[in-house]
C-alpha cells in the first residue's frame, strides 16, 4: 500500500492478514453448514483394565447435526425430555392431577375408618 505515492511499511501484510481471516471465516462458515447439512458421527470407546480385568468402560458417541437432519434420522430425543423443553409444563401439570387424586385417595381411606370406628 501507498501513502502519498510512499509505500506504508506493514500496510500490505496487514491487509493480506485480514483478507486471510475473512477467507477463513468464510470456509469455516462453509465447513459448519455441511457437517450440519450431512451430519457427522464421532465415536470411541475408552476402557481400563488392570491385569485383563476389565475396570471401566465408557462408550461415546457423539452425533453433530442440524435439528432438521437429526429429525429425518429419527432422532428427536430432545422433543421427549422434560427438562429440556416445554414438556416439563406438561410433567408440572401431570404431577399437579397425581397429587390431587392421592389426597382424594387418602381422604377416602380416612373417611372409611371414622365411619368403621363409628359403627363399633
Amino acid at each position: 500500500m501507498t501513502s502519498g505515492g510512499m509505500p506504508v511499511p506493514g500496510r500490505a501484510r496487514e491487509t493480506a492478514r485480514r483478507q486471510d481471516h475473512r477467507q477463513e471465516s468464510t470456509n469455516l462458515a462453509d465447513i459448519l453448514e455441511r457437517v450440519l447439512d450431512k451430519g457427522i458421527v464421532i465415536a470411541g470407546d475408552i476402557r481400563v483394565n488392570l491385569l485383563d480385568i476389565e475396570l471401566l468402560t465408557i462408550k461415546i458417541r457423539l452425533l453433530v447435526a442440524s435439528v432438521d437432519k437429526a429429525r429425518e434420522m429419527g432422532i428427536d430425543w430432545w422433543e421427549h425430555d422434560p427438562t429440556l423443553s416445554s414438556g416439563q409444563r406438561d410433567v408440572l401439570e401431570e404431577n399437579r392431577r397425581l397429587r390431587e387424586r392421592i389426597g382424594a385417595l387418602e381422604q377416602e381411606r380416612t373417611d372409611g375408618r371414622a365411619v368403621e370406628g363409628g359403627d363399633g
